[in-house]
This record gives C-alpha cells, sequence and structure tokens, in this order.
C-alpha cells in the first residue's frame, strides 16, 4: 500500500491482516478457496468499501509553517488495515448494541484514571435522566428519613455505573487491569480481552515502529564508601542505604562519569545515523539531576569543541545550594518553545526529568541514555519515545546505567502481543476489608450512619464534616503505631477498591457506599507519624572511588507468546518490621561489599516547605472557611498542583515520585490535604 508514486523510492506498506500475533495473513483454510490475500478484492475494494474510504477514512493533509500560513505542500494519509477494521467494527457493535446511546465517550490512553473519583465527571455530564427515572425521582422526593437516605446513596451508587446513554471507546497500547476489566471484552472463561488488537510485535514487523529493545546496553556501578566522622553512630540500616545510594547517584564525580560515557558514545556511534541528524534523550531520576547533567554535557561538549547543544526539560524551580535553576534560564528561551527548539539541527541532546517521557513524538530520536529506574507502564511509554519511524531511521540505541535487561523484558512482555486479564476483581475484597475494619476500636456503625446522613443532606459545611468525623479521629489516635499504619492501609484499599469496582458492578448494598463516602473523607484527617531520614549521615561519608562496567549489550528478547495480567488484590496487612540499627561503619562495609547497586527502598521525605506555602495562601484559607469539604479540596487541588512545581525535595526524588506514580502522588496530595485540614483547624481553634 502506498499513497505517494515516486518510481523507485515509492514507499511501500503492509496492509494485512496479521498472522499469529505478527506480520502476515493467516494460510486459506482447507474448506475454502482463495488467497491469503482475498480479502483485499473480496471486502477492501468492492466499491461500497472503496466510498467509505474516500468518505471517512483517507485525509490530505495541507501543511503549515510555524506562522500558520500554507506552504503548499500536501500528503495524504491512508489508514493500515488494522485502524480501518477497528474502526469499523467498533462502529458496527455500537449500532448492534448502542441503542439509545446518543454520546460516544472517545477515551485516548485509557489507565487508571478512568477507574476512580475521576472518571465520574464526564459520566455526570453526560448521563440524562429518562422520563421513568423523573417520575422516581419525584416520587421519591417525599420520602423521608432512613427512606431518603438509602434512596440518595442508592442514587450516588447509580451514578458511578457507565451511563446507559453513552458508548465508550477507549484506547490503549499498555492497558492495566483495571483499564481491561473495564473496557474488555469478558470471556465464557472469566477472562477479559480487547475488543479489537494490533499487537506491538504486528507493529514492529510491519514496520509501523521501531523495535527499542534490539540494541539495549546495560551497566553497572562499583563504588566504596568511607566514614569521614570518628564517632560510629547507628541509624536504621535500610533508611541509611538508601540516603547513602541518594549520596552516590548525586555525587559529582559519578555524573561526570556517566556523562563522560553517554557524550562519546553519542559523538562516536549515534551522531552519523538518521543522515547525520539523530537526536538522543538523557532520562534522569529527579529535577536536580537534570540540572546537574545539563551541566555537565555542557561542560563536556565545550570541552570536545563540538557544534553541538544540550536542551533540559523540568518543571518549577530548582535550588542547588545557593544557585536557581530553571529550564527556560538554563535554555535561554521560554519554557513553551522547548519541544520546537528540539527540532533545530544543532540541538541534537534533551535532558529530562518528567517531561517529554510520555507522548513526545520526535523521528530523529534515535539513542537514549537511561539513569532512571523505570518498571511496568512507564518503562514501556519512556523507552517508546525511540520508536517513531522515518524514512533514514535504521535502528534504535539505549545505553541503561540504573535497569537490569530482565527488568525491561518483564515490563514490556505482557504489551507484546495478546494482553489478557486472567479474571475479574473479587468483590468479595470489599467486604473482607469491610469485616477488617470492624475489628478496630475506630468507629461504629452507627458513626457510619451518621455521616452519610450529613454528607447526603446536600450543604455539609467543612467545619460540619470535620465536627463529625473528630470522634473517630481520636479513637484512631488512641491506636498503637502499627495498629494506625494498619487501619490507614485498610481504610485506603477500601477506597481504592470501591471506587473501581461501583463502576463494573452493580451493588444493592447501601452500606458499602456509605462506608466508601465515610472512609474517603476520613483517611484525610487520620495522621500517621511519618518517619524521619537521618539526612546528617550524608555529612558523615565520602566516596572513596568510583567506576562505571558495561554488564551487558544486544537485544532484549521477548516471547512470542500472549501475557496476563492479574485482577487487582488487597495488600498483606500486618506489624510494620522494627528498625534494625546498624553502626554506620558496618553500614558502609556491607553497601561497598554488594557495590551498591542493588540498593532502593522506599522512603518518605519530608513535604513540611510544600505544607507551608499551602497555609501561607489566603485565598486558600478563606476558600476553607466558608465553603463545603468537596469545595474545599477543588480549590487545595489546584494550589497543590502549583506548589508540586514550585517546590520540591530534590535530594530524595519527591516531584519524580509525584509525577511518575499516579498512586503515591495522589497519597501526598491526600496528605497535604489531610495535614492542611488538621493546620486549619487548629489555627482556627487557637484564634477562638
Amino acid at each position: 500500500m502506498t499513497t505517494h508514486l515516486a518510481r523507485t523510492r515509492t514507499r511501500f506498506l503492509p496492509f494485512n491482516r496479521g498472522k499469529f500475533g505478527g506480520a502476515g495473513n493467516l494460510p486459506v483454510p482447507l474448506s475454502r478457496n482463495g488467497y491469503p490475500t482475498s480479502y483485499l478484492w473480496e471486502e477492501t475494494w468492492v466499491p461500497d468499501s472503496v466510498l467509505d474510504l474516500v468518505r471517512q477514512f483517507i485525509y490530505e493533509v495541507r501543511e503549515e509553517d510555524e506562522k500558520g500560513k500554507k506552504t503548499g505542500k500536501r500528503f495524504l494519509i491512508f489508514p493500515r488495515y488494522q485502524q480501518l477494521d477497528c474502526i469499523r467494527k467498533l462502529v458496527s457493535d455500537a449500532r448492534e448494541q448502542g441503542t439509545g446511546r446518543r454520546f460516544a465517550l472517545v477515551v485516548d490512553e485509557a489507565h487508571s484514571s478512568q477507574s476512580g473519583e475521576g472518571a465520574q465527571g464526564p459520566k455526570a455530564v453526560l448521563a440524562s435522566a429518562s422520563l421513568a427515572a423523573a417520575e422516581e425521582q419525584e416520587r421519591g422526593s417525599a420520602v423521608e428519613g432512613e427512606d431518603e437516605l438509602d434512596n440518595a446513596v442508592l442514587a450516588q451508587m447509580a451514578r458511578r455505573k457507565q451511563p446507559e446513554n453513552v458508548s465508550t471507546f477507549a484506547f490503549t497500547a499498555t492497558p492495566k487491569s483495571k483499564t481491561m476489566e473495564l473496557f474488555g471484552e469478558r470471556r465464557s472463561d472469566g477472562s477479559f480481552a480487547p475488543f479489537h488488537l494490533y499487537s506491538m510485535r504486528q507493529a514492529i514487523e510491519e514496520g509501523f515502529i521501531l523495535d527499542v529493545l534490539e540494541s539495549y546496553t546495560t551497566y553497572r556501578s562499583y563504588w566504596k564508601l568511607y566514614k569521614t566522622v570518628e564517632d560510629d553512630p547507628r541509624y536504621d540500616k535500610a533508611k541509611a542505604a538508601y540516603l547513602l545510594k541518594a549520596y552516590v547517584d548525586l555525587h559529582p564525580h559519578a555524573i561526570e562519569e556517566k556523562v563522560g560515557i553517554m557524550v562519546e558514545h553519542f559523538m562516536a556511534k549515534s551522531q552519523h545515523e538518521i543522515g547525520g541528524r539523530a537526536k538522543a534523550m538523557i532520562v534522569t531520576r529527579s529535577r536536580l539531576h537534570a540540572v546537574r547533567y545539563k551541566l555537565a554535557v555542557d561542560r563536556r561538549l565545550a570541552e570536545l569543541g563540538t557544534p553541538f547543544k544540550a536542551l533540559v526539560a523540568f518543571s518549577g524551580t530548582v535550588q542547588d545550594g545557593v544557585a536557581s535553576y530553571t529550564e527556560a534560564g538554563m535554555n535561554d528561551f521560554p519554557e513553551l518553545q522547548t519541544a520546537r527548539t528540539f527540532e533545530g539541527p544543532d540541538c541534537r541532546l534533551l535532558v529530562v526529568a518528567n517531561k517529554f517521557q510520555t507522548g513526545f513524538d520526535q523521528p530523529l530520536l534515535h539513542t537514549m541514555y537511561v539513569d532512571k529506574k523505570l518498571g511496568g507502564v512507564n518503562a514501556v511509554q519512556t523507552l517508546s519515545r525511540l520508536n517513531r519511524v522515518h524514512p533514514h531511521k535504521a535502528g534504535t540505541m539505549v545505553l541503561d546505567f540504573t535497569n537490569e535487561a530482565d527488568d525491561i523484558r518483564a515490563a514490556f512482555q505482557p504489551y507484546y502481543e495478546t494482553t489478557i486479564l486472567s479474571e475479574a476483581t473479587d468483590p468479595n475484597l470489599l467486604y473482607e476489608i469491610q469485616t477488617g475494619l470492624k475489628a478496630f476500636p475506630v468507629y461504629t456503625d452507627e458513626d457510619v450512619d451518621a455521616f452519610a446522613q450529613l454528607f447526603f443532606s446536600g450543604n455539609a459545611t467543612q467545619d460540619q464534616i470535620y465536627a463529625a468525623l473528630s470522634p473517630t479521629v481520636g479513637h484512631f489516635s488512641q491506636l498503637q503505631e502499627d495498629e494506625q499504619r494498619d487501619f490507614r492501609s485498610q481504610l485506603a484499599d477500601y477506597v481504592k477498591l470501591y471506587s473501581f469496582l461501583a463502576q463494573v458492578l452493580t451493588f444493592l448494598d447501601a452500606d458499602l457506599e456509605k462506608l466508601y463516602i465515610f472512609a474517603r473523607h476520613l483517611r484525610r484527617l487520620l495522621k500517621v507519624d511519618r518517619e524521619e531520614l537521618p539526612l546528617e549521615i550524608q555529612q558523615n561519608i565520602d566516596m572513596e572511588s568510583y567506576r562505571i562496567q558495561q554488564i551487558g549489550d544486544g537485544k532484549i528478547e521477548l516471547e512470542r507468546v500472549g501475557d496476563k495480567l492479574e485482577p487487582m488484590r488487597t495488600k498483606e496487612h500486618g506489624e510494620t518490621p522494627p528498625e534494625e540499627l546498624e553502626a554506620l561503619s558496618r553500614i558502609i562495609a556491607d553497601l561497598n561489599d554488594r557495590f551498591g547497586i542493588e540498593m532502593g527502598p522506599e522512603h518518605r521525605i519530608t513535604l513540611s516547605r510544600m505544607m507551608e506555602r499551602l497555609q501561607e495562601d489566603t485565598a486558600l484559607e478563606v476558600a476553607a472557611a466558608v465553603n463545603t469539604m468537596e469545595n474545599v479540596r477543588i480549590a487545595f487541588d489546584y494550589k497543590v498542583e502549583q506548589v508540586i512545581q514550585e517546590i520540591v525535595d530534590q535530594n530524595f526524588d519527591l516531584y519524580k515520585r509525584i509525577t511518575d506514580d499516579p498512586a503515591f502522588g495522589d497519597a501526598i496530595k491526600n496528605y497535604l490535604f489531610d495535614q492542611y485540614l488538621v493546620r486549619n483547624r487548629s489555627d482556627r481553634d487557637s484564634s477562638n
């Protein structure tokens, strides 16, 4: 298939159905005559199909310059077979199944955001009540007391379901288990499969995208530390190991060593690719890393006397010692021009920290240097920045200084061919969590009912909600620290699980919705003592040696089999393991023995600077004093997004964690909101 004839330079693209998960066409069964390509003249080139192609699918693009003026260049966009097949099947299915559905909700890059509260907005806008429902609502309005509350709760539960007047079409290359359960087709064995599939393997084999795992080189860092103080203080082993690893990762010598390998590799291996126009991306683990990498790359390029430039992309302002850095300041032009400027012939390297790692389309991007832990969907999306095709682009290269080849293989395998969800999420998990929560002496069924009565009255203020939950918060504070963590974790599990299941199942138990509303508001007020990291440990050590060694080179092979995702599970709850105190000298010795590269446990860091900014915001304070809890949260969410861009703890990659991991980001925002409510209440109480 081609859209432009250019003699010997004509580029033909496949128009195949696919064969066993890859390119080609299935052989013709012995029971019928014909050829593997018979579908072309039997289905595609018949008159009605050709007219449909011309009318609905073939699109002429008239190229425009930066100022919006037409350049006179024109080209055709023609669908590949899978696009044509997918749309026709979707339309056919909508005609058969969609009677009365007047709206089409198209979800691009469908992920977990469609499984929680964030998905309720579009549903509420598009849903329209029938006359029968309106009549029922009128009758229900005359009911009072407990029946009125139950009606309100059941109405709220009904709104969580997919609206009957909406057809939803969700597209994604990297579905998660919740995405499959929400939008996939349930099969007879209880598993879920996509409605239509164009696999990564087939797209690679047909030449529509490149295989980013074809040339993948991994490195490992080896280093030794030594103690610089006479004393031998004792620290929690896991926390100390994390801080010492962070110290090494940000050490100037470590960054200079890695940058040396990156720049020299680019100059020797990459710059001549794609007709001498190849570009590279350096993926760093935090904004502070991005700043230091940019400075180091600039120095190395200047030393080599190359004409090339490096750009940097990160959000907000980064404080490194006494110096402040912004993307615009380091690039010498406004932030909005970074992507456009990177298209220039001299701009060959782009250093990023959580920007341009998803959705960035630059066909000249040939090489990626990774110094950031990647996993799951994030690994696939980040590395896939390289997969765009170009007439002169024969392949890609990745140099990875942080991840193991097996981890990258595990991230890509579920999305290489067919992705199936093994089974639906077990709704009984909700009742198990509900039973577990009741085992704590924190709240009673009467507390939940009373809060639901207040919430569904429709005019509850923040003060009233806080007052209603205060006794429960008091009971929570009487628990032991481990019990507090366990209770709060189970409460969060319930909120997460119910918000998802309520969209795919019809619950008739109003108590589940009441507990969900109660839990969603309560967990914002539950303060759990945060573990403090022994920051002074980084002042007590220095680095003795550091070297980098290549440990792997070649293609990361994926298996030609479908893969199964597992449904949502709840976490095992139990006692938090006690701190394991070790002398600093012993911790350093253990890390030196292991060379430190596998140490990376998750730890919390202080958010006090962000909290101070929020507390100082007078507009937010006024909103909190006069609005309902829901409206206060809307105002808070708007402000906290600004604060996240401006204030992060650079040493511990807070910004990276918030933007990379939606679940972690939500937890941080909820924590900040909880603290804001508590402090706001405390300030007002002290002023009265």
